[in-house]
């Protein structure tokens, strides 16, 4: 098989650690793929692409120099193929959330969080101190103040 042939069967990358230590890698080719680029490694009559840590799919570096890098210190090797026929840079099928919105939606939660316990804590400090109000009082209150507005 080769890797223009179909898409390989795909390793983990812990399972490439102990093929590297044995050095029994053969080859490495850098393979376009729509939306960057994968890694397919060849050992004993075998070849495999990189798998991405938390699905079954393809590893997938967005710049081709980020794959190289992968394979000069991950794999040790400073020869390797590159397949360039099916990259196509503009299908982007990688897509991240925007960092600053996530950030944002990080600090709101956070924010609301300290909100929320302050107010439970303001509670149970008043039932501490003795400060009970009755239901009726709390809807007479909450009835006085929505007329205020």
């Amino acid at each position: 098989m080769t890797a223009l042939s179909r898409v390989p069967e795909l390793i983990d990358s812990k399972a490439i650690k102990p093929l590297v230590e044995a050095q029994a890698l053969r080859g490495a080719i850098i393979l376009g793929q729509p939306g960057g680029w994968a890694v397919v490694i060849r050992y004993g009559s075998a070849e495999r692409a990189i798998a991405a840590q938390k699905s079954r799919r393809m590893r997938l570096w967005r710049h081709v120099d980020t794959a190289v890098s992968f394979i000069r210190e991950e794999l040790r090797m400073d020869r390797f193929e590159v397949d360039a026929a099916e990259y196509d840079a503009h299908a982007n099928e990688i897509k991240r959330p925007d960092q600053a919105e996530r950030l944002r939606k990080q600090r709101e939660a956070a924010d609301y969080h300290a909100w929320f316990r302050a107010k439970v804590q303001e509670g149970l400090d008043a039932i501490e101190r003795g400060e009970i109000v009755s239901h009726e009082e709390a809807e007479a209150d909450f009835a006085r103040m929505m007329n205020e507005t």
